[in-house]
């Protein structure tokens, strides 16, 4: 907006007399640059987008044809038949629904509850809590995942979604330590008046946390959700590890491309399948449609709310 104003009033000077020919020409140049550099660099985000999808409506034999790129000889949407049946989408997604839910609402609510204690009150050793929880940040998930898959098989919470649901609501889970943290910085942002003036009337700490700090953390609490929705669809690793034979969509997906690696297993599976069709074989244009298939609630998603979340984004504090 601001480069769009400054073009009416270089414009305005050009008519006046007060801008040269050659300064006229420069401011040309310079935006006709700026456009080729934003459309090279949106080119570099979307290409992968383009692939997938033009890769996902391709025959075989435009997959074996070096001379098809861009523009498939014939749309073949029977791709999309596949990848659903390979992904066994109906029981896969449902699953992955449940997940996704369940662990985003655990951590959105113990994940603000800590962070702002950890932001308004002081107490013997949170200096060293709140480093504890930066090693969960820094920390990667497969260094504790040997002790964890023993604890849990003690608790005969295997095959069963306690294991990566439970730890959410005690601020633990995938990135609880960094929503913990994205909480702490925007309550440490808050004026303490607000929570001042509800103490004077009688407010306690809980009263005061549910009706005057989360009204204002709007903002916040959007960009977390968002975060640990894509997050938790996008996982595979623990859920592979923990749910066993009920496998949510990303491990499905994940399983899919391990068997593009293996001829022999795939054979078995399109056998099992009942595919003889020479059109209808599990390739990398099925694969393709299968990851579109996966992304494409987060996208719908991030339409709806990418002007929220960017808005939240600025809000935070994460750009400072």
């Amino acid at each position: 907006m601001t480069n769009v104003k400054s073009g009416l009033k270089g414009i305005e000077r050009l008519r006046k007399g007060k801008l040269s020919h050659f300064s006229w020409w420069r401011y040309k140049v310079v935006r006709i640059c700026t456009y080729i550099l934003l459309i090279d660099l949106a080119f570099v985000f979307l290409y992968p987008f383009l692939y997938m999808i033009i890769t996902s409506v391709k025959t075989n034999q435009d997959l074996l044809d070096s001379t098809v790129q861009w523009i498939p000889r014939q749309i073949h949407l029977k791709n999309y038949s596949l990848a659903y049946n390979a992904l066994n989408l109906a029981k896969t997604a449902v699953t992955s629904l449940i997940y996704t839910v369940v662990c985003t609402l655990g951590h959105l609510i113990s994940c603000s509850f800590i962070a702002y204690g950890f932001a308004r009150y002081r107490f013997p050793g949170k200096k060293i809590l709140f480093g504890i929880l930066l090693l969960m940040i820094i920390i990667p998930t497969p260094t504790l995942i040997a002790p964890m898959y023993i604890q849990f098989s003690n608790l005969n919470w295997l095959n069963t979604y306690l294991p990566v649901t439970v730890p959410t609501f005690f601020g633990f889970g995938l990135r609880g330590g960094l929503f913990i943290f994205i909480f702490r910085q925007f309550f440490h942002g808050l004026p303490r008046e607000l929570e001042d003036v509800a103490r004077v009337d009688g407010c306690t700490f809980i009263g005061t946390y549910f009706r005057i700090v989360l009204p204002v953390a709007k903002s916040v609490f959007l960009v977390n959700f968002v975060l640990s929705v894509v997050w938790h669809w996008n996982d595979y690793y623990e859920p592979g590890i923990y749910f066993g034979m009920n496998p949510p969509l990303s491990v499905a997906l994940n399983a899919m491309s391990d068997l593009l690696n293996s001829p022999n297993m795939l054979e078995n599976l399109m056998s099992q399948m009942g595919i003889i069709d020479t059109e209808a074989i599990i390739n990398n244009a099925v694969f393709m449609a299968a990851s579109f298939i996966t992304i494409l609630p987060l996208l719908i998603m991030y339409v709806f709310v990418q002007k929220h979340f960017m808005q939240g984004i600025e809000r935070t504090g994460l750009i400072e």
